[in-house]
């Protein structure tokens, strides 16, 4: 990617879908725009809630993979850092200043631990995540090749069934071996139940997460008889944060979606039996599309297909409007039934996308909007990032 210091060096349509200054009408299509005001209202209000519960906010970065995202969350939501999944996305985040970069996953070939074992060197605090006790020598090795230190944190598999250990007698046998070890530092827990984020039901989400709240208590309990404190004990999601916050165990949430939201994330329901898209957060990020065809009737074709978006959480929606809707989509088109014909030839669509992340990682740009014009073109830093 060229250098994005001087915007004046791109191309509109070419290699850049819009400048400052431009009308959002202008817009070039499809790309991934960002209502500013509400961007910033969704950061805030975050931010608000974690200083209001006693709480860290460390942003989740995979959702956006965003250097600009992540500091408007910082500066303006009071995060302490970032979330990555991958040792390259943390290298992205911690060159473009990010400061506290946890890699939320396990490291274990050995290219991509030396990796990690040097990001300190770019001035950030480096964490990562241990579920097996034979991954501590192979950390420990590294640090100490590079002279840096990295923080560790075990992960409990708090009912996601993917990574992380299940038992505490686990929990404080890695913790202790972490502890042990030159060049590591034993930081505390990651208890991250992803697999009931997407459940509508807030009750049902409530049973989910009071296990894992059960798992990790016992465990913090368990180290602290060990005589291991835990800085960090982190987790929480866009569908279970004020669980946790609340829950008297977590310090650390890991917000991500909250900031964008999406179709999949919208429909979830809060205490009160309502979406999460109308009221608790707003719809920050949308694809515009452009109306391509019109050569059936009641059919528009747009220009947004899998090629420009995610549907593994299903479709998008049409923001706004109730009279159009987008109901299929090949590799370069979107298929929008329109029964009344109102549809014209360029006219702009804003899709909210079914999963935001998947879909932000297919595009190299986020095109700022405010008032109907562009205000900022940031690219999408650890696009592609998945090594």
């Amino acid at each position: 990617m060229k250098d994005v210091s001087n915007l004046d060096d791109f191309e509109v349509g070419y290699d850049i879908p819009a400048v400052p200054g431009m009308d959002e009408a202008d817009i070039q299509t499809p790309c991934l725009v960002l209502d500013l005001d509400a961007l910033e209202r969704n950061v805030k209000k975050m931010g608000d809630y974690a200083r209001e519960h006693g709480m860290r906010h460390r942003v989740h970065g995979k959702m956006h993979k965003s250097v600009d995202v992540a500091k408007l969350q910082v500066e303006l939501g009071g995060a302490c850092g970032v979330c990555c999944q991958k040792v390259s996305e943390a290298e992205v985040f911690a060159r473009g200043g990010i400061k506290d970069v946890l890699v939320s996953n396990q490291v274990r070939d050995p290219a991509k631990i030396d990796r990690l074992a040097r990001l300190p060197k770019l001035g950030a605090r480096t964490i990562v995540c241990v579920d097996d006790e034979a991954n501590v020598g192979d950390l420990s090795a590294a640090a100490q090749k590079h002279g840096t230190e990295i923080e560790c944190l075990v992960e409990i598999d708090c009912g996601a069934g993917r990574c992380g250990v299940t038992t505490t007698e686990a929990v404080v046998r890695i913790a202790k071996a972490i502890d042990a070890a030159p060049g590591l530092k034993f930081a505390g827990l990651q208890a991250y139940q992803g697999a009931m984020q997407h459940m509508d039901s807030y009750e049902d989400r409530k049973a989910k997460v009071d296990v894992a709240i059960g798992m990790v208590r016992d465990a913090v309990e368990g180290l602290k008889a060990e005589g291991l404190e835990c800085d960090i004990v982190g987790g929480g999601g866009t569908g279970s944060y004020y669980f946790e916050s609340n829950s008297g165990v977590y310090n650390e949430l890991q917000c991500g979606s909250y900031a964008f939201m999406d179709a999949d994330y919208g429909r979830i329901l809060d205490k009160d039996g309502n979406r999460i898209d109308q009221g608790e957060w707003e719809n920050a990020l949308f694809l515009l599309t452009s109306v391509m065809s019109h050569a059936k009737q009641q059919k528009a074709i747009c220009d947004a297909g899998l090629k420009a978006q995610s549907v593994d959480s299903g479709l998008p929606f049409v923001y706004g409007r109730d009279d159009v809707t987008y109901v299929k989509c090949s590799d370069e088109h979107g298929v929008i039934e329109d029964p009344k014909g109102v549809l014209k030839i360029n006219e702009k669509l804003k899709l909210v996308p079914g999963h935001c992340d998947p879909t932000c990682n297919v595009h190299d740009w986020y095109v700022g909007v405010r008032g109907g014009k562009v205000e900022t073109v940031w690219p999408v830093s650890a696009r592609g990032k998945a090594y």
